[in-house]
């Protein structure tokens, strides 16, 4: 069971966007997440008449390690830690290793 999943709103623990917020958008692989907002690169694009794209400078986001990302705690405002626990019935969920509390799904 993976901590950080799609949808899950992260803070940028490490790197040149430290401090920055946003949510995951995809998984790249098991170590790699793209985050809205977070690693934008510059990309130089050449115009392809047949597809009808314009060429120019875009931004584009970049995958980053999950080691530099923690999930963002509404609570308490802060980048906090995530535990798996098994439910009675058998279920696991992850939580806030702060407080406790339930991460809700996205």
């Amino acid at each position: 069971m993976n901590k950080i999943r799609k949808g899950d709103e992260v803070i940028v623990i490490a790197g040149r966007d430290k401090g920055k917020r946003g949510t995951v958008s995809l998984r790249k692989d098991e170590n790699h997440l793209v985050v809205d907002g977070v690693n934008l690169v510059k990309k130089h694009t050449k115009p392809n008449p047949m597809a009808g794209t314009t060429g120019g400078i875009v931004d584009k986001t970049m995958p980053i390690h999950q080691s530099n990302v923690a999930i963002y705690n509404p609570a308490t405002g802060k980048a906090d830690r995530v535990g798996i626990k098994l439910l009675a019935d058998g279920k696991k969920v992850r939580f806030f290793k702060s407080s406790g509390d339930e991460i809700k799904a996205a």
